[in-house]
């Protein structure tokens, strides 16, 4: 008897837990605390702890793969849908489907504001590659720049898929984050005169006008940089079903129940990749930090260009929407306009912020298609 309870005491997760597991179990945790009291971003935030949760149940081996004849974990199964390049894209199709290009077709110069956010991306990436790591891990680093969760982890699972547990949770954790590190940033590049600028309103766009976008959008960046297919066709493919108007099922499903399915699947696989082993180095924290820098310097791309902007049309764009330039899709346009708010109570920019939030999903897929082509 004495020996049967000896053995399932050593078959229990607390007989096999390491100090390391116990770490990462907290860090999950903490995370989860981010998602649920705090809202960071919980709709991602909160699978993706909780798979990091699942991964370090000591003997759980969720994640194993088959072996000796016997199936693989559950999750294991799953995670095939992020190694082998499916769930972004989907990701992207819901995002299409909720998202409204109109102030981007509007104010076509605010896709300059898009472009001009992705700086961050390649600056990290240089300067990952001068701190030592390998050009593939170093362009999966910089890829945070553009907080685009689903962008950060297709390119990491084609280029460095090692990285994915740390890559995900700092590119998601940043996009959560983005009321807080954004606005002493906008703060600090623009002037008082400069916050309180009042934009015009922007000009009704038709119906032909947002259904050819995507169409258009398609065929030119296909052609230009078939790399970017994947993610820029499902990202237009999700538009095209909700400005057609036509097919009400197929644009609510990508909406709604996709999009709703994959997001469960994709957090807690890309979550369970955060393992003890792989998560807890002095690399990850590295990458953290690059994470940081990249999203910052993205920030203040955008706000920067936005002043030059502002200069050359003397006076007319705030260089506020410049910030929204990264794809943290509506937050980040969203902070723009609570920035422009406190400075003029009669200052509503989130329109206007939206043009270059989109671009910017536009933006950091073209720079993940460049990186792709060139390393992949």
């Amino acid at each position: 008897m004495v020996e049967k309870i000896v053995q399932f005491w050593q078959s229990t997760g607390f007989a096999q837990a390491d100090v390391y597991q116990l770490v990462m179990v907290a860090i999950s945790l903490f995370l989860m605390y981010l998602a649920i009291v705090r809202k960071y971003e919980p709709l991602l935030l909160l699978p993706i702890s909780f798979g990091m949760l699942l991964a370090n149940i000591p003997g759980a081996n969720l994640m194993a793969g088959p072996e000796n004849g016997q199936p693989g974990g559950l999750l294991y199964y799953l995670y095939q849908g992020v190694k082998l390049g499916i769930y972004p894209p989907l990701i992207f199709l819901g995002v299409g489907a909720f998202t409204d290009f109109g102030p981007l077709i509007a104010n076509p110069r605010t896709l300059l504001l898009g472009a001009a956010a992705q700086f961050g991306i390649f600056l990290t990436f240089i300067g990952a590659i001068l701190l030592g790591f390998p050009v593939h891990q170093a362009a999966s680093i910089g890829i945070i720049g553009g907080a685009d969760g689903p962008t950060a982890i297709y390119l990491t699972s084609r280029l460095a898929p090692e990285l994915l547990g740390p890559i995900a949770v700092a590119a998601y954790s940043y996009m959560a984050l983005v009321p807080i590190i954004q606005p002493p940033i906008m703060r600090l590049l623009t002037t008082k005169k400069e916050r309180q600028i009042v934009m015009e309103q922007l000009r009704p766009v038709s119906k032909t006008e947002k259904i050819l976008f995507p169409i258009i959008v398609t065929i030119l960046t296909g052609f230009l940089l078939p790399s970017a297919v994947p993610l820029i066709g499902m990202l237009m493919l999700g538009n095209l079903f909700r400005e057609s108007g036509v097919v009400d099922r197929l644009f609510k499903a990508a909406q709604n129940e996709v999009n709703n399915i994959v997001v469960i699947f994709l957090g807690t696989t890309v979550g369970a990749t955060a393992s003890a082993d792989i998560f807890l180095r002095w690399e990850t924290i590295k990458i953290i930090l690059l994470g940081l820098a990249a999203f910052s310097v993205g920030t203040a791309a955008g706000v920067l260009f936005g002043k030059l902007m502002c200069w050359l049309t003397k006076g007319k764009v705030n260089p506020l929407i410049g910030s929204a330039g990264v794809s943290a899709v509506p937050m980040a346009a969203r902070v723009s306009q609570l920035v422009g708010l406190k400075e003029n109570p009669n200052n509503y920019l989130l329109m206007h912020a939206m043009g270059p939030n989109v671009a910017g999903v536009i933006g950091s897929a073209i720079a993940a298609g460049i990186l792709l082509s060139l390393l992949g």
